[in-house]
């Protein structure tokens, strides 16, 4: 079993892909279509990290596809697993999983949600 390290486009070039086992061009295609989809988008800071897909080589196992993706989000760490029985059910939980954190991970970064001068019974100005 060796891994693969499959190149990407855009600003997903600075998020590795990788694969182990028996994965096909078509689902690495549409994992990266997918990683695109969530990456590639204005408004996030830099991104950089790895994505590690992988298939089980025995026939029994309920679900045989499992990612792990480890994304740096500016300073903000985004981890993701997923375990699913296809190639595209699993790309798409992944997209959805690496959406939300990272959404999760941007909106908590903003400022502009926290107060500027504590409210006066935190010790805040008086009126």
């Amino acid at each position: 079993m060796t891994a693969k390290d499959i190149g990407a486009e855009g600003v997903t070039a600075t998020v590795q892909v990788r694969a182990v086992g028996d994965v096909d061009q078509e689902s690495l295609a549409y994992l990266r279509e997918k990683i695109g989809a969530v990456l590639d988008r204005p408004g996030l800071p830099s991104i950089s990290g790895e994505v590690r897909v992988s298939r089980a080589a025995a026939h029994h196992v309920e679900c045989p596809w499992a990612v792990s993706a480890e994304i740096l989000v500016g300073a903000d760490l985004v981890v993701v697993h997923a375990r699913e029985a296809s190639a595209r059910e699993l790309a798409d939980r992944l997209h959805d999983r690496l959406r939300s954190r990272t959404e999760r991970t941007v909106h908590r970064r903003y400022a502009d949600r926290r107060t500027a001068t504590p409210p006066p019974w935190r010790g805040g100005p008086q009126q």
